[in-house]
């Protein structure tokens, strides 16, 4: 009697192992895809990277005016591109990289300094302070403004879609 109960117990155990097995698929095959997820794009979500890039994009600005390398903004700027310039004029990418490129100024320094960048999921907001050093007609001056750039990450990476300056004092007649 004994072993009908414990070959019964067996059969029964058997049955219920496949639900078992059911019941825990779906939970592993997320799991899977999870991890799948995390091998194939592990930077890809994490946030102190994305603001990382945006900081050395930010920086890789001021070195293009300093240059007065237009090609980066062709890169990096979207087609759709707008802005406002520190004393209010409107702006669009063509316009902007045409006054980077503006032989009417030399400019002696630009750097980027107090970069802060804020991401939110698939777009980042990044503010800094611009200093510049240059000469325009003969006359040598200098700059600060406050500048704020908005980025949208695309499949080709981040980009600018607006950008806006703002003077700081002394109020001089500025070039940007």
């Amino acid at each position: 009697m004994s072993k009908i109960r414990g070959a019964l117990a067996l059969a029964v155990g058997l049955l219920l192992v496949p639900s078992w097995q059911a019941q825990e698929a779906p939970d592993t095959s997320w799991r899977t895809a999870c991890i799948q997820r995390c091998v194939a794009q592990p930077l890809l979500g994490d946030p102190e990277v994305q603001r990382q890039e945006i900081v050395s994009l930010e920086r890789e600005t001021a070195r293009a005016i300093l240059l007065g390398n237009g090609t980066f903004f062709q890169r990096v700027y979207s087609d759709d591109f707008e802005g406002t310039l520190s004393h209010g004029q409107r702006i669009n990418k063509d316009r902007w990289i045409a006054t980077i490129q503006s032989s009417q100024v030399k400019r002696e320094s630009f750097i980027a300094t107090d970069i802060r960048v804020r991401v939110f999921q698939e777009t980042a907001v990044a503010t800094c302070l611009w200093s510049s050093r240059f000469t325009v007609n003969g006359q040598h001056l200098g700059s600060q403004f406050r500048v704020m750039h908005v980025y949208v990450n695309t499949p080709r990476g981040w980009h600018v879609v607006f950008g806006q300056t703002t003077n700081l004092p002394p109020d001089v007649q500025q070039v940007l």
